[in-house]
């Protein structure tokens, strides 16, 4: 392929129009005993088999008997008549025709009628002693070939030596190198991430659709107040859009601006060095001509990896039900996160959109959580999530916030049912790195669909809002802002001065070039 070809597209499009994969199914209907239809699981068939060769052995067993016992039969006639060769002469001289002649040594010597045409059809060239003693041989011979297939008749275990055997001639003559694995255990027990060590890792997504996957360990933790590092050399024009801190077994769900979902692996995505630009998101999604990842949610993981990282908005554990999602302009969905458990290749609808709305946030929730947002001129809006009842996959869903002339939704998330006073905080980040935290308490409680209360004091020294999430008061996480640019800086968290709702914040970044502005953040 060219050097900028995308890779994962062209593959799933040779899945998908070529014999590079294909199914096929297997009727394992079957005559059992050949009496009784009977709809086959694989073991059965096995057991079926074995049991339709334990039947050809048999017959065919049964078949090679008769025929050496016939044929042994003749030669002990044979020997009868040469050891009495001058009396069976006699006989025959004295007979009128070859039917009397039969008669006659039937009478005589006790022959069958087989026995007694053998004997009239024999030459007297085998009356010679080597003619003889090849005789004698062969009878020896049919006798033992007699007792060893009455034994094998009796015996199961020789027939199940046999069947052995001939499988293996059957491998060693016509066997191929195994394409597939077998293994002793479950298919559920056993899976390529069982090779993969599952460790910390993060996503950073450019608004051009570019990822990769990185260590959070790259960036060591700094003062506030600083420059930062260099994270991603973007190509002109491009810019980081978000940050996601989830482990590589998750399975990451990409919901797209035009309110699509795909899902992938964590480990799909390839690990690159802090300054690489990543690769397209083409290469690993299915996306449609202007159409880029605005939301990712991480769903599993090692158990350890969740607990570390449950205040993260974007892993979806155990107790979540739901999946809220929010749009650019204010319009709210709840849907049941089951209806997402098999997502195909080519995706599924998340939400239809109406007009120029984009779909940009998505958080799981337990169904009693309450639903916080704010918008880039500094309103903010908190409300019960049971204000809301889930919907399908394809409904548009409902307003959640007005919004007042060119205002937008710059944050969305989720506060838990269960937290207490002066547990939670929200976070906000304006353009030119000034941010803030606020106590939740500051935030009361309306309905679902008002314009809200002031959550920052917006200027042109601050810059509108980028950025609001909702935090823990107490904790020691760290933040990692990236510029649009690419400048990055990991600062913790607890450094933010906490501030009412309606002031301006304080400066959390200095940027290194004119005119860069803050692109994202998170929390790692």
């Amino acid at each position: 392929l060219k050097k900028d070809a995308f890779l994962k597209k062209i593959l799933n499009q040779l899945y998908k129009m070529t014999q590079l994969q294909t199914s096929f199914h297997v009727n394992t209907l079957a005559l059992v005993d050949g009496i009784q239809p009977r709809v086959l699981n694989l073991k059965m068939v096995l057991e079926e088999f074995i049991k339709h060769r334990e039947e050809v052995i048999k017959r065919r067993t049964e078949f090679d008997l008769q025929k050496a016992k016939d044929r042994a039969h003749i030669l002990e006639g044979l020997k009868t008549a040469l050891d009495k060769i001058d009396a069976v002469i006699k006989v025959i001289k004295k007979s009128k025709n070859r039917d009397d002649a039969r008669v006659n040594l039937m009478r005589k010597f006790k022959l069958s009628e087989i026995q007694s045409n053998a004997i009239l059809d024999m030459r007297l060239q085998n009356l010679a002693n080597l003619e003889r003693m090849k005789i004698e041989t062969e009878l020896k011979e049919k006798k033992k070939i007699i007792a060893n297939l009455e034994s094998i008749l009796k015996s199961r275990t020789k027939m199940m030596n046999i069947i052995k055997g001939e499988i293996i001639e059957m491998r060693d003559a016509y066997g191929n190198e195994r394409r597939t694995k077998i293994v002793k255990h479950g298919v559920k027990e056993f899976s390529a991430e069982d090779l993969i060590p599952n460790d910390d890792t993060m996503l950073m997504i450019t608004r051009d659709n570019y990822i990769k996957r990185i260590n959070p360990d790259t960036f060591k933790t700094q003062r506030r107040g600083g420059k930062g590092v260099i994270g991603l050399n973007t190509k002109e024009e491009d810019t980081v859009d978000r940050l996601v801190a989830t482990t590589t077994h998750a399975d990451l769900l990409f919901f797209t601006s035009k309110g699509r979902v795909f899902q992938t692996k964590a480990y799909d995505i390839p690990e690159s060095s802090r300054t690489a630009r990543g690769q397209a998101l083409v290469n690993f999604l299915q996306l449609a001509q202007n159409e880029s990842v605005t939301a990712v949610l991480a769903r599993g993981g090692a158990k350890k990896v969740a607990v570390e990282l449950e205040d993260d908005e974007t892993m979806v554990g155990a107790d979540k039900k739901y999946i809220i999602m929010v749009t650019k302009y204010g319009t709210m969905k709840k849907v049941d996160i089951a209806q997402f458990e098999n997502v195909r290749r080519s995706g599924l609808i998340a939400i239809t959109l109406k007009d120029e709305d984009e779909l940009l946030w998505v958080r799981a929730s337990t169904g009693d959580d309450g639903v916080l947002l704010v918008s880039s001129d500094g309103q903010s809006i908190r409300f019960p999530e049971k204000g809301i009842r889930a919907m399908g996959r394809g409904a548009a869903g409902v307003r959640a916030m007005r919004l007042k002339g060119e205002d937008t939704i710059v944050g969305m998330d989720v506060v838990s049912s269960k937290s207490k006073k002066g547990e939670f905080q929200l976070f906000v980040i304006m353009e030119n790195g000034y941010g803030k935290r606020t106590d939740l308490v500051e935030y009361r409680t309306q309905t679902r669909g008002g314009s809200g209360t002031k959550t920052a004091k917006v200027s042109k020294k601050t810059g509108h809002i980028v950025s609001g999430r909702v935090v823990r008061a107490d904790t020691e996480k760290d933040l990692l802002i990236i510029s649009n640019k690419g400048q990055i800086i990991r600062l913790p968290l607890s450094s933010v001065s906490e501030l009412g709702r309606t002031t301006q914040g304080v400066r959390l970044m200095r940027f290194k070039a004119d005119a860069d502005t803050v692109a994202s953040v998170t929390v790692v």
